[in-house]
């Protein structure tokens, strides 16, 4: 058998610029996006490490632009925005005059095309069929390669088909593809227009509301509905017809005659957007041995992005002044190199997640890796520098949340000090303005996309429902590792008397904290959290490191020496007979996970004797359920990201595996079909609260106790300021 079917049986084939026959491009209105690549996936899983995503990213660029599938095959449910709602895309075969689904439930008269196999990578899904003489694979490809900003906040995914034939005959082949208007509004019922545009190298449609209200609504269910979508095809696919109908119309005509039926074009040129769809036809001629491929790119420019106490700012990609017709251009003249480059940043990082964790815990990273991308926009300030703002998905739909940067960092650390500047720095300009007047670290900049100003709580008039002790350790620590990575504390310069008075803050009210909510806010308020006081001394050790790197040797003495005070203290004062630690220092029988303690060993402070964490452990794994290991004493439910963290306290394989088993089994068998939702119930294995937020990117935090995988990593960041 040839080498390429080979590859392929195993879930992809190579890329291919041979094409059968002539391509015909039907585009119907509306917003459809995706991205695709390669078809090469892990050469190595294990079958049993198999994972069945509870959703599957497809499109995963930013919090608008954000569509998944949550069904074990693309065509047993529609696709849908992170939210929950309608997001519908479809995908078409025809083999020899059959028609067969790929994608969506409809039409539901078509059968679907048996679904072989699903490989999730980082940076690309990759789906596989076969049957009717011919294999294939669709592919979404994101291109988030955090070494190069400029691609990495492109809007922009690829759809790439990859056709072969399983035996002797060449099957006559033929492509759909569609997406609902509903793309580009927030509900179904809000009017768009559309227009074909025509460029040397591209066949493009444009979609957009036609009230484009831009910015205007803030809050957590909500889908953009202004900017443009846009749907390209490359030139070279000799697109004959641009036409916009209505909803299921082409996909009849498709499913039934194929694409020599001209469409009749749809007139008026704007209408609600659920009635809508725009549609690419394509004409693959007769399929043989080796792979015949087609793709094509949808990107969706909002123009601007963020509104940054009362500035709108463009996103990142548009910083030297490209548009959407650069973006279009340059997206598909960058193809090939991207898709290439995709696969090499997939192969490398599967690798050295394998090493790190094992097979289970590369998938689960894999599926993590997009959806931590995809709720975070990267814009460029006035000077064209990145800022970084996360949104709260499902949660209360803050923008640039601190506990919810600070679980996310991990992924940031280790791929790119740039975006952890970019994501720290709101936050520190906004404590050193003269409307932040508290001595701790705010807990948020807004209702995304509106950074205008804290909103949770008390906001910026009292300290109701703050979280102290919480925010103000999350950003020393944060700061200490970026220091840790980069080999000096520049960064800090600006903004030194602020993390002062953050320092002093904690001094006085970190070791015992009074009663007051940590990130864990659905649990109600605590008084005396030990999980809390250890992220206190920790951020405490934090500073210390930063006097240290910027020669103030008394500050880091003094507070150094605080710091192995207060952990002595905290041993003695939290321990219980049998050498766990208590949920609160004044609740004997109790406990809780002690996650925040992970930095003492990966910044190297040694505040933790040898041995501290073994009990602990031994503990944790008598106490797990089905499903996990419960936050605390209190509840059955977890969170995902810090049971990985908190699976990594003693570095020990067996301690690892423990933790991070029965939550693999929770992923695959969780009746809650959403992008990963980090609270969860560790007996039903049902979603609390939460989903699709950046917070899963903390399952990557295993990755920095090796230093040297880490150095690696954030060493090729372009915009590195070592």
């Amino acid at each position: 058998m040839p080498e390429q079917l080979i590859t392929m049986r195993r879930i992809g084939t190579r890329d291919s610029t041979k094409r059968g026959g002539r391509s015909l491009l039907h585009v119907l209105c509306l917003a459809l996006f995706l991205r695709s690549g390669g078809l090469e996936p892990a050469a190595t899983a294990q079958t049993n490490a198999a994972l069945r995503p509870p959703a599957v990213p497809l499109v995963a660029c930013d919090p608008y632009f954000s569509i998944w599938s949550p069904a074990d095959r693309l065509t047993d449910a529609d696709t849908v925005h992170w939210t929950g709602k309608p997001h519908r895309l479809t995908s078409l075969m025809r083999i020899d005059g059959k028609a067969f689904r790929l994608m969506g439930k409809e039409p539901a008269g078509v059968p679907a095309l048996p679904q072989t196999n699903l490989e999730v990578l980082p940076t690309r899904t990759i789906y596989t069929f076969e049957g009717e003489g011919v294999r294939a694979a669709l592919t979404f490809m994101t291109p988030a390669l955090p070494d190069d900003l400029m691609v990495y906040s492109r809007p922009v995914t690829y759809v790439t088909w990859e056709i072969v034939s399983t035996g002797f005959k060449k099957p006559e082949v033929q492509l759909y593809f569609d997406g609902s208007a509903e793309l580009t509004v927030n509900v179904a019922t809000q009017q768009v227009a559309w227009a074909g545009e025509k460029m040397t190298s591209l066949a493009v449609m444009k979609i957009g509301s036609t009230e484009q209200a831009v910015l205007a609504k803030r809050g957590d269910d909500l889908r953009i509905d202004w900017g443009h979508l846009y749907v390209a095809a490359p030139g070279f696919e000799q697109p004959e017809d641009a036409t916009v109908v209505s909803k299921d119309l082409w996909r009849e005509v498709f499913a039934t005659e194929g694409i020599s039926r001209p469409i009749e074009k749809l007139i008026p040129r704007v209408a609600s957007a659920g009635d809508l769809i725009t549609s690419f036809a394509f004409d693959c001629g007769k399929v043989g041995a080796s792979p015949v491929s087609r793709w094509l790119l949808l990107a969706y420019d909002d123009e601007f992005s963020i509104q940054y106490f009362g500035r709108n700012l463009r996103p990142y990609w548009r910083s030297k002044g490209d548009d959407a017709t650069d973006l279009l251009k340059k997206s598909a003249a960058e193809y090939e190199s991207l898709k290439r480059r995709c696969e090499q940043f997939d192969a490398e990082l599967m690798t050295d997640l394998r090493k790190a964790g094992g097979e289970k815990y590369a998938r689960l990273c894999a599926l993590a890796y997009r959806q931590c991308v995809a709720a975070n926009k990267v814009v460029a300030d006035t000077k064209g520098r990145p800022l970084m703002f996360p949104k709260e998905n499902f949660s209360n739909g803050c923008i640039g949340t601190v506990d919810v940067i600070y679980p996310m960092a991990p992924q940031f650390l280790l791929f790119s000090p740039a975006l952890t500047r970019a994501m720290l720095a709101p936050i520190l300009d906004y404590a050193a303005s003269s409307r932040w007047k508290f001595p701790f670290a705010p807990h948020d900049l807004g209702t995304y996309p509106l950074a205008n100003g804290q909103v949770y709580g008390g906001g910026e008039k009292t300290e109701d429902d703050q979280m102290p002790v919480e925010e103000t350790g999350n950003m020393l620590i944060l700061l200490a590792a970026l220091a840790q990575v980069e080999g000096n504390a520049h960064f800090c310069d600006a903004c030194w008397p602020v993390l002062e008075k953050w320092a002093e803050y904690l001094k006085t009210k970190g070791f015992d904290p009074e009663n007051q909510l940590c990130t864990d806010d659905f649990a109600g308020h605590l008084a005396h959290n030990v999980n809390l006081s250890a992220k206190a001394i920790v951020a405490l050790a934090s500073f210390a490191r930063l006097c240290e790197m910027r020669g103030d040797t008394n500050n880091a003495s003094s507070y150094r020496s605080l710091t192995e005070e207060f952990a002595h203290r905290w041993g003695a004062d939290a321990q219980e007979d049998d050498r766990h630690f208590r949920l609160a220092f004044d609740k004997p029988g109790t406990w809780s996970q002690k996650y925040n303690a992970v930095w003492d060993r990966i910044l190297g402070f040694g505040l933790a004797p040898d041995g501290t964490w073994t009990a602990e452990m031994d503990f944790y794994r008598s106490h797990q359920n089905q499903y996990g290991l419960p936050l605390d004493n209190r509840k059955d439910y977890t969170k995902l990201d810090w049971t990985l963290w908190t699976a990594t306290l003693t570095q020990d394989r067996a301690d690892f595996d423990a933790l991070l088993d029965p939550l693999y089994r929770w992923l695959n068998e969780t009746p809650t079909r959403v992008p990963l939702t980090d609270w969860y119930d560790t007996k039903t294995g049902k979603q609390v609260g939460f989903q699709a937020r950046s917070v899963v990117g903390g399952v990557f935090l295993q990755m920095l106790y090796d230093r040297d995988v880490w150095k690696k990593w954030a060493d090729r960041d372009a915009m590195s300021a070592r």
